[in-house]
């Protein structure tokens, strides 16, 4: 059920955001209460700086962040619910822009095949639109699977060297509902949940393995 669910995935946006070194911001809130017709809990991110440029390794991290709570259901439950629906869409247009607008895939080139869409200015179909090949279209879809695929393969890697937190996490927000910044940011190191005779989460769940290991990510 989704509200055993949103305690795990949630967490995870911390557990995340806390493991990719750059691009992403810290989580501010997180809560399990319903917001609204369509979110049955949210999690609110504040950037630190502002931001005008993005590499693609902030890119890709950000896509993990958001692929977070997706990589829980899986890991945690061994199934997946329709909550990640928003961050999907939002995770497909990073890695198609980085595809066709920003030049970030070296088989494509350093090659504008897309404009950034205006949301004024009425939508055009994608036939009309398209100024490359099939074949180039092709591509471009691999490619965005490519990069997707590896940023979720990330999360689940950080999920499972960041077990404890989750578990630490899931389990004080089924208490709290609610978390702060200053809550959350005791939660990797168990304080809050000491300080209530609470140590550690709720028993561990087998998790898949992954399927290969990602370099180049801090351990």
């Amino acid at each position: 059920p989704r509200p055993a669910l949103l305690p795990h995935a949630t967490p995870l946006r911390l557990a995340v955001g806390r493991r990719a070194p750059a691009g992403t911001d810290p989580v501010h809130k997180a809560s399990i209460m319903p917001r609204g017709a369509g979110a049955l809990g949210y999690t609110i991110q504040r950037p630190t700086e502002d931001r005008f440029l993005m590499t693609r390794e902030e890119l890709e991290n950000k896509m993990a962040v958001l692929l977070g709570g997706r990589a829980a259901e899986q890991t945690i439950f061994g199934h997946l619910s329709t909550g990640a629906a928003d961050d999907l869409v939002k995770v497909t247009n990073i890695a198609r822009s980085m595809a066709t607008r920003y030049g970030m895939v070296g088989s494509l080139g350093n090659i504008a095949y897309e404009e950034e869409r205006q949301p004024y200015l009425p939508e055009i179909a994608p036939q009309a639109a398209r100024g490359y090949s099939e074949q180039t279209a092709h591509e471009i879809d691999v490619a965005v699977r490519e990069i997707v695929k590896t940023a979720y393969d990330n999360a689940r890697a950080i999920l499972a060297r960041e077990r404890t937190v989750l578990e630490r996490g899931a389990a004080l927000l089924l208490q709290e509902e609610t978390l702060g910044a200053e809550e959350l940011a005791e939660v990797p190191t168990g304080l809050r949940q000491a300080r209530r005779g609470q140590v550690g989460g709720p028993p561990a769940v087998r998790a898949p393995p992954l399927e290969s290991p990602v370099p180049g990510w801090p351990g």
